[in-house]
């Protein structure tokens, strides 16, 4: 058996949405001091619907997190913010049919930076939010799931 799906593999080599949105409304950053692996998600928001009318990342990592990133995209661009906030490590797993479980971190930055940057988005417009909702990045929590 492979250690990676052909998902995985597609959004390594393929992976989509890759670059940065000058005029972004939403920046998140994550980062893994274990691992090494920084995520970077930009968001355009239509201001009108709260539909995630573009979205862009730079991923310095391995392949599953570049791969994770790519899917998290995928999965949240024409989504409301309140959908995009639903979105799990887990769903992105199961979206790239798995990772290895030394590599599950990968898809916890993907979420953590989508949170991040939906959080930067209503900060920067004044927009009340559910703290509950976006959670401080726990470093340690990453490092936890390697061994």
């Amino acid at each position: 058996m492979a250690l990676y799906s052909d998902k995985v593999m597609d959004h390594f080599t393929n992976p989509r949405n890759v670059g940065i949105i000058e005029d972004a409304d939403g920046i998140g950053e994550v980062g893994n001091a274990v691992c090494g692996d920084i995520m970077k998600i930009y968001l355009k928001i239509d201001k009108e619907s709260g539909i995630i009318s573009d979205v862009k990342f730079k991923t310095f990592g391995c392949g599953s997190a570049i791969a994770s990133s790519s899917m998290a995209t995928e999965m949240i661009k024409g989504k409301p913010l309140s959908q995009a906030l639903e979105l799990t490590n887990k769903a992105v797993a199961e979206a790239l049919d798995g990772l290895p479980a030394h590599k599950m971190h990968c898809s916890v930055l993907a979420e953590e930076a989508i949170r991040a940057a939906i959080k930067d988005y209503y900060d920067k417009n004044g927009i009340e939010y559910d703290r509950s909702k976006f959670p401080e990045p726990h470093e340690e929590e990453h490092g936890e799931t390697e061994e």
